[in-house]
């Protein structure tokens, strides 16, 4: 349907490029460096956003596509950051909020669960157990 302005409006569609990712990542920090409990741990930890980002982009790619360039160790970046559960908590309800506005799809489902097991991951590492059952890593057991 067309908008004022000759826009188009387009339903959302699934995370299926770079470009897609580029969206998602921009979209979320934008979020993070306006939030009031995640905004300042960020703006602190990251010098150089023209930097950061990229990386970003490379290692969403990577988890999603298998195909992103990304090296290095995000826990190792995180574990000097004084965060708690609440941090993790907010961290993976804006990831979900920016995923859901942009996009729908088997993608977009893999992303937010991709970022859930991350958050978990971290605070299972950290010494925290994540609040939220959806943010937990789940128990496998040996089929016998």
């Amino acid at each position: 349907m067309d908008q004022p302005g000759g826009n188009v409006e387009s339903s959302p569609v699934d995370i299926d490029s770079q470009a897609r990712i580029r969206l998602m990542v921009d979209s979320f920090y934008s979020h993070v460096r306006q939030d009031g409990l995640l905004g300042p741990i960020f703006e602190q930890a990251i010098e150089d956003w023209s930097a950061h980002l990229p990386k970003m982009y490379l290692f969403w790619e990577k988890l999603l596509f298998g195909t992103g360039a990304y090296e290095g160790n995000p826990f190792q970046k995180h574990v000097e950051l004084p965060v708690e559960k609440e941090h993790f908590n907010r961290w993976v309800d804006l990831f979900v909020q920016t995923v859901d506005e942009h996009f729908l799809g088997p993608k977009a489902e893999e992303v937010k669960a991709l970022a859930r097991r991350i958050a978990a991951t971290f605070q299972l590492r950290m010494g925290m157990t994540p609040d939220h059952p959806e943010h937990a890593v789940p128990n496998y057991t040996r089929a016998r």
